[in-house]
């Protein structure tokens, strides 16, 4: 099966297994685990941070920042399609006690005016204390699309304006430094928090970083426990996730590529509508006519494609590094076919 559902599916390369096996470890909960520590360091460094945290996935590095951010009662404005929002299980509710401020943005992104025009008075009762922004870079619903990073200083010019908080859920944030050819460490001057994953794009098997200051990842650090989030021989998922981040990067233009290629062949097909600009490796594409997104993945399954609808009129398509050159040219004729 050639498998786009998600940049989740991929396996440990050999050379990224032969680091996972080699890895020393220790208890992390002590502090002890060197791969761990390892980890923490180069990617606070790599992003101009003072720390890090490993943590098991990007739902709990950005539920622990919005914890470590709020206090309840407090409010979390974002795009109404934020990953935080939609599909983190009503984390910022259970776990935070805050409420959300929801923005309708451009393919998963909003702006500084929006952000301005979203923040309560704090001297009326009634309402909420707006407390942090939270951004996502890329945007999934968004169909993979990045911000401009002149756009996030605008709205950290807001923030600070207004002392808010600004987190930023980097799910596949090394996804849009490539494609907008960015450095890492311009994202540590912008923002206070951001979550970094390691077991999309770059391949890792498990795992990703929350990033921020000495204080904050101490903090960050007390919530992890609470949350259950405290892992003892971290070192061998670490060593995985490191390996990524050191030898997985450049290679996300190859995914774009191939992104870029399919939706080539997609453009040509009368039941494919809108499909907001490919930046990345995500093609989210609207289904219409003689197919449904339900019956059009149930199609392309059959001929050994697996993809996955994400709403009642959108299928979604992302490459990745299991993805080859082949799989490819295998998928656009099978779409040319259709």
């Amino acid at each position: 099966m050639i498998d786009f559902r998600s940049d989740t599916v991929t396996k440990p390369t050999k050379s990224m297994l032969a680091a996972m096996h080699a890895a020393p470890v220790g208890d992390d909960v002590f502090g002890e685990d060197p791969t761990v520590n390892e980890l923490e360091k180069y990617s606070a460094g790599l992003f101009g941070m003072e720390a890090g945290l490993f943590c098991p996935s990007g739902t709990m590095t950005n539920q622990i920042a919005i914890r470590c951010h709020t206090k309840p009662g407090d409010e979390v404005i974002c795009d109404a399609l934020s990953h935080v929002y939609l599909y983190e299980g009503g984390g910022i509710a259970a776990n935070s006690g805050v409420s959300v401020q929801l923005l309708p943005g451009h393919f998963g992104r909003i702006t500084a005016e929006q952000v301005a025009g979203a923040i309560n008075n704090p001297d009326d009762v009634h309402r909420p204390l707006s407390r942090l922004v939270s951004l996502e870079n890329t945007a999934n619903r968004g169909g993979g699309t990045c911000y401009n990073f002149n756009d996030f200083q605008a709205i950290k010019a807001v923030c600070s304006t207004n002392n808010l908080s600004l987190h930023l859920d980097g799910a596949r944030l090394f996804n849009a430094i490539v494609a907008k050819k960015e450095s890492p460490a311009d994202y540590g001057t912008v923002f206070d928090s951001i979550s970094v994953c390691l077991s999309k794009g770059l391949g890792a098997p498990v795992g990703s970083v929350l990033l921020g200051s000495q204080s904050f990842i101490q903090k960050a650090r007390r919530i992890r426990k609470v949350f259950g989030g405290g892992m003892r021989q971290a070192g061998y998922i670490a060593a995985g996730a490191l390996y990524a981040i050191q030898h997985h990067v450049t290679r996300l233009e190859q995914d774009h590529a191939h992104a870029a290629r399919l939706v080539q062949a997609l453009q040509q097909k009368d039941f494919v509508g809108m499909i907001p600009p490919v930046e990345t490796n995500i093609i989210l594409f609207e289904v219409k006519g003689r197919f449904t997104p339900k019956s059009l993945v149930a199609t392309l399954a059959s001929k050994g494609i697996l993809t996955i609808a994400m709403s009642p009129t959108q299928v979604r398509i992302v490459t990745h590094l299991d993805i080859t050159e082949e799989m490819v040219q295998q998928t656009i004729r099978e779409i040319e076919s259709l």
